[in-house]
């Protein structure tokens, strides 16, 4: 083992080895002779015996990419339906971040609402191993029809596009976490529920689980990071020279966050709590616009810039069939039909250790 350690890629990666990890190996005239550790689903780390030493190769597998497809209708809500339809939780969950720039899944949500998905799913040896990206995807909000397209280019384009070509991804999300309710609304005569008198409610409050997960509504710096009177643990971050939002409330803040870094949009940020001057956990966000408090559910955001267009003509060539399987999709009804993108290339294995 000390011959193939001597190997500073075979290093790496075995001393990153947790109890339980397999190892495979093959020996001969009872001694080793060759030893293999996948390091993940398509990387096998390979060491082979070449004299008194060893060979050390990381191989390879080209994963086998399947689309699949599901529609569905929201009779409860976007996750539970989801299931219902076959989705996996990560699809759910990105099928939400990629449409929350233009649908709030905590007030725009209806009873009778549709989405219809293509998704890739990634599978080695015919087994599947991992959910891939989504390509396609529509949303019926309330007869409203949105839909996302993925468009990749050789000019370092990536990212999801409207039948438009506008971008998906605008400057400010929505809203800082998806699957929950508002408890409180932007009220500059509320009366507070701790303190029994009027107070100015600048901002919005979003009922949710202990521990929901809270992310950047867009890139910024952070200009604090801390307690801050009746907002508990608080984060405020500065997008620009015009606009900024707190968060507050906070369980905790997520881990190597400091005052002064920088944040993209998505990025977590904390977990709802319950501190400083709260009845329950709850995130109160606020919106800033110079200085001055804004309701954040009727703020008219920024928007990103559409695509150029000497890209337009690729994008409709590569779209073109995916708007079609959108349409040929049962409204209402789950599908799963998958087909073959790319082969696989089979590995082989010596036996497991003991």
């Amino acid at each position: 083992m000390a011959a193939i350690l001597a190997d500073s890629k075979a290093a790496s990666i075995l001393k990153a080895l947790t109890v339980g990890e397999p190892i495979y190996y093959r020996t001969e005239d009872g001694a080793l002779s060759a030893i293999a550790y996948r390091v993940d689903h398509f990387n096998t780390l390979v060491a082979t015996r070449e004299g008194k030493g060893f060979k050390v190769t990381l191989e390879s597998v080209k994963p086998e990419v399947r689309r699949a497809q599901a529609s569905g209708v929201i009779t409860r809500s976007l996750f539970l339906d989801g299931q219902a339809a076959g989705l996996p939780e990560r699809v759910i969950m990105d099928f939400a971040d990629l449409f929350g720039w233009d649908v709030d899944f905590v007030r725009d949500i209806k009873r009778g609402d549709r989405f219809k998905i293509v998704f890739e799913e990634i599978f080695r040896d015919g087994e599947k191993v991992a959910n891939g990206k989504i390509i396609a995807a529509e949303f019926v909000n309330g007869g409203r029809v949105v839909r996302a397209f993925h468009y990749k280019n050789s000019d370092g384009v990536d990212g999801y596009f409207s039948e438009r070509g506008e971008a998906l991804k605008k400057a400010f999300l929505l809203a800082p976490l998806n699957f929950t309710k508002i408890s409180s609304r932007f009220n500059l005569a509320r009366r507070h529920p701790i303190l029994n008198r009027i107070r100015a409610h600048k901002g919005v409050d979003y009922a949710a689980p202990m521990g929901t997960p809270i992310r950047a509504v867009a890139n910024g710096k952070i200009d604090f990071l801390g307690v801050q009177n009746g907002y508990g643990n608080a984060l405020v971050l500065q997008h620009g020279d015009r606009y900024s939002t707190l968060y507050g409330h906070m369980l905790k803040f997520a881990a190597g966050l400091s005052r002064g870094e920088a944040v993209k949009q998505g990025q977590l940020l904390g977990y709802v709590g319950k501190s400083g001057l709260a009845t329950g956990p709850h995130l109160h966000y606020e919106f800033r616009i110079g200085g001055v408090h804004v309701d954040p559910l009727t703020v008219k955001l920024p928007h990103s810039m559409p695509m150029e267009k000497r890209y337009f003509a690729d994008f409709r060539h590569q779209t073109g069939t995916l708007i079609d399987a959108l349409v040929a999709m049962d409204n209402g009804k789950a599908s799963d039909t998958r087909t073959v993108a790319t082969a696989a290339e089979p590995n082989a294995t010596s036996r497991r250790s003991r």
